[in-house]
């Protein structure tokens, strides 16, 4: 004899007949709440903080209204607290009406566009290593970038070996021009190349 009890079905009672969760998810939704309010406006607020250290060249291709630019100049020169609160309160305020896809994704360009600039110097870094420790790496790198001027190079990764003295305990590497000027040639070239 089967002595379970049937599993109990979600749901409520309304006006004598039975609503399921599904039927729950496809009601009419009302006007937004009071604090679905307060958290789009929140986070409006946290973009316009984000607005005042956006680069110059970014915030250009934004078509922000006039009043906004002037509520962000404005903001950036405010050092009383209160008054930088208030005046981002403001910037929120006239925030509401816009669309924040672009705004986010010029905050997102300025971030992710340093990390690429980091990106492309911590590659700068090891070609420049490699080229001076080892004879290989002038090879590798002639064969993926030829339009470098070899001569040049050799010349330089000659005088960054010549002038490299071992480290002394307790001080900081000190590097010739030519080791710097290593650096200076690789980058550029990994940067023409990108382009």
């Amino acid at each position: 004899m089967n002595n379970k009890t049937p599993k109990a079905i979600k749901g409520y009672w309304s006006n004598g007949r039975f609503v399921k969760p599904e039927e729950i998810a496809l009601e009419e939704v009302g006007p937004p709440s009071k604090t679905q309010l307060k958290a789009e406006a929140d986070e409006k607020q946290a973009l316009g903080e984000a607005l005042l250290t956006l680069r110059a060249d970014l915030m250009a291709k934004l078509d922000l209204p006039e009043k906004l630019l002037d509520a962000i100049a404005q903001a950036k020169k405010i050092t009383n607290f209160e008054g930088r609160r208030r005046q981002m309160q403001f910037i929120g305020k006239l925030m509401r009406p816009l669309d924040t896809e672009p705004i986010s994704a010029a905050i997102d360009e300025q971030k992710n566009g340093s990390a690429q600039l980091t990106l492309a110097l911590h590659l700068a870094e090891q070609w420049r290593d490699k080229l001076i420790t080892s004879d290989d790496a002038l090879s590798d790198w002639l064969t993926e970038h030829p339009d470098t001027d070899s001569q040049q190079l050799r010349a330089l990764i000659r005088q960054a070996r010549k002038d490299a003295k071992p480290e002394k305990p307790g001080e900081a590497p000190r590097h010739a021009k030519s080791y710097r000027e290593i650096f200076q040639l690789v980058r550029e070239t990994l940067a023409r190349e990108d382009t």
